[in-house]
């Protein structure tokens, strides 16, 4: 597919720079004509403006294109419509043999139109692309007025003056200078509700800063050195166009609150738990994320986690490692939340927890183990167990009821291991058994430390 999509150098090019895993690079013969015809295109605004444009139906129109194999020889076409028309101009041959005899010219012709077809949406998409190419350098060459805002800060560091916060939100920013990351004592840095589409890599040299404000942009991706904010505590990328974050943010071991929001996002980074130990606050909900990676169940300092509106089909086995947490929201995963892991009863200080709007039947028996649970919210689910009416009472009644049950089962596994050993025993084992059962009831002894009653002598004399 990568060979053929060498005919489209543009696309194939932008294609790879979104999707490296998926994409192959183009060859450097192809690299070295795009760079002679278009030399802004390493530009990570023109890069991002490119990688917007192309269509969320990409995916399938290559899967098709590549599946349909090599392309008909022309002259075997030009052949196999001359055969079509001789046959239905030979009159001696009845609809029904003719038929026969074009089907396979006819499979010829059409697997050429189907291919020319496909061709020409990726010629399109080659033409659009050169398009959208020309109107983002055209918008760079007018950069420097729309951020004047920022050279006139970036002026005042040089000068010698001392910044420490800029807001530089609502301003209708398009790009950033790479000058920025020259403020080196810059804590806090707003650009929320503006129109970036992407940061320079520069912005690694804001080493002192902590709060970074991101949100409300078209953000289709975060640079790898933002994992050099080694001081970061605070950042919000809410409301953005991103469909996964760096590996690296898990580098950012001060992150205190992360908020990735409202974006395009369908799943988080592999390791992101390892570095993100000090991470309190983690806001991920209305994505399209899947799964939780099974690092996240190292963020052991984790108190708050919204991931409602999600594709969500499960917890890690581990969650409850997250013995910090106190409010999750699960809820609005609809047909994807289905269960909860037994080990969700080991988050010991979990207060808040919102299940509604999934397909949940079943509690985990050990449920009552979450001792500090005090609101929960299991609405829109289709409940066997416990009951709605309980369910409809409070986070205490359900568990309470859920700790009855487990006595209930804990007394029935104990008797059906007690039947199963002296089954074992062999043809006496009635006697036996029968002797344990008789003095378990009349002695009390078995449950819960009650009175021992009297024996009754005529029963020890019969046994």
């Amino acid at each position: 597919m990568d060979h053929d999509l060498e005919i489209f150098p543009l696309l194939s090019y932008v294609l790879h720079h979104s999707d490296p895993a998926s994409h192959a690079p183009p060859s450097p013969t192809i690299q070295q004509s795009l760079a002679n015809r278009y030399p802004l295109l390493t530009n990570p605004y023109v890069i991002s403006s490119l990688i917007e444009s192309i269509p969320s139906t990409i995916t399938q129109t290559l899967y098709v294109f590549g599946s349909l194999g090599p392309r008909p020889d022309p002259l075997a076409v030009s052949s196999a419509r001359s055969k079509i028309a001789e046959i239905r101009e030979n009159d001696s041959l009845s609809p029904e043999d003719a038929a026969k005899e074009e089907q396979v010219y006819v499979t010829v012709v059409r697997l050429e139109e189907v291919h020319e077809g496909y061709e020409k949406q990726l010629r399109d998409l080659e033409e659009q692309l050169c398009r959208v190419y020309a109107s983002a350098v055209e918008s760079l060459s007018g950069g420097d007025e729309v951020n004047e805002e920022v050279l006139a800060v970036i002026k005042e560091v040089e000068d010698g003056g001392v910044v420490e916060r800029i807001d530089l939100s609502d301003r209708e920013l398009k790009l950033l200078p790479d000058a920025l990351g020259k403020i080196v004592g810059l804590v806090s840095l707003n650009l929320s509700r503006n129109n970036l589409k992407f940061l320079p890599d520069t912005i690694s040299g804001l080493e002192k800063l902590e709060e970074l404000d991101l949100s409300s942009n078209r953000l289709v991706s975060l640079p790898d050195s933002i994992g050099m904010l080694l001081n970061l505590r605070i950042l919000n990328v809410t409301g953005n166009k991103l469909t996964s974050l760096p590996e690296s943010i898990a580098q950012c071991r001060s992150l205190v609150e992360l908020d990735a929001s409202f974006n395009n996002l369908t799943s988080l980074p592999a390791n992101i738990g390892y570095g993100l130990l000090n991470l309190e606050r983690l806001s991920i909900q209305l994505n399209k994320i899947r799964f939780f990676p099974n690092s996240m169940c190292e963020m052991r300092s984790l108190r708050y986690i919204d991931a409602h509106m999600n594709e969500i089909h499960g917890l890690p086995i581990a969650i409850g490692r997250l013995t910090s947490l106190e409010v999750m929201n699960l809820s609005s995963n609809f047909s994807d939340l289905t269960e909860l892991p037994d080990t969700i009863s080991d988050l010991a200080n979990l207060r808040e927890l919102d299940l509604s709007n999934n397909q949940i039947r079943v509690l985990p028996n050990s449920f009552f183990r979450l001792e500090k649970l005090e609101k929960l919210n299991l609405d829109q689910n289709p409940l066997e167990f416990p009951p709605q009416e309980m369910v409809n009472q409070s986070a205490e009644a359900v568990r309470e009821f859920m700790r009855k049950r487990w006595e209930e089962m804990v007394e029935e596994e104990q008797l059906r291991s007690v039947i199963e050993a002296e089954k074992q025993r062999g043809a006496t084992g009635w006697l036996s058994w029968g002797s344990s059962i008789v003095t378990s009831l009349f002695s009390g002894g078995t449950h819960g430390g009650a009175a021992k009653k009297p024996k009754d002598s005529f029963l020890d004399e019969q046994l």
